[in-house]
């Protein structure tokens, strides 16, 4: 499994996705749609994807003294090791962002806890939606992509229309932080745990598809 790891991050990591990381620094940015900067974690797993596409990848690994199963666990670790990164690269620019901005976000929520706990449920329901499609045939990276684009675009969509028409969110949870901590708090853990029992899931499946497949 480390020799796996290791394959993953010098042979097919595509180096965009290390490079979008510094994208966290987009919470800086006066009134945006914040919950757009965890999206480019997901370009970078597809474009990874995308290359070992069209390197053979998947082909070149299964030739190694492998399971199919730890194909998967590998490049699942990589991508989870990605997600839980820009988590913690972004804190700081959020803590930043409400220091010198304090007014808040006009164009949607603010860069404060919730933002968290929202963006785990994010790449939860992308990693579940990716990769179930894509073991399916690792040949199809971009209609895996375009699917849970759709998801993500639309969580994002629904979330920031939340905090214009809802009135709770409004008053409570599009605060800047330390306002209403406990409720924001609540957010980020349930967050949490629906990215885990997300990716749990989409991992279980991955590997039941990628074993099925006759390559």
């Amino acid at each position: 499994m480390k020799n796996l790891l290791k394959k993953e991050l010098k042979l097919a990591l595509h180096p965009t996705a290390p490079l979008f990381l510094a994208l966290s620094a987009m919470l800086m940015i006066p009134n945006y749609p914040y919950l757009v900067a965890f999206f480019y974690t997901g370009l970078g797993v597809f474009f990874t994807c995308l290359l070992g596409r069209e390197n053979d990848d998947i082909g070149y690994t299964l030739l190694l003294p492998v399971s199919k199963r730890d194909v998967v666990r590998a490049r699942f670790t990589v991508v989870a090791a990605l997600q839980l990164l820009q988590m913690l690269i972004a804190a700081p620019f959020a803590a930043l962002r409400q220091l010198l901005v304090p007014e808040g976000n006009l164009a949607g929520l603010d860069a404060n806890v919730a933002l968290f706990g929202f963006a785990f449920v994010l790449y939860g329901g992308f990693n579940l939606i990716f990769f179930s499609t894509y073991y399916k045939d690792v040949r199809c990276v971009g209609a895996s992509f375009i699917l849970s684009s759709v998801w993500v675009f639309l969580w994002i969509g629904a979330v920031e229309a939340c905090t214009h028409v809802v009135p709770y969110m409004r008053a409570c949870i599009d605060t800047p932080d330390p306002a209403h901590l406990t409720e924001k708090l609540v957010i980020l853990a349930v967050g949490a745990a629906v990215y885990a029992l997300l990716t749990v899931a989409a991992y279980r499946r991955a590997m039941r598809l990628f074993e099925k497949q006759d390559l």
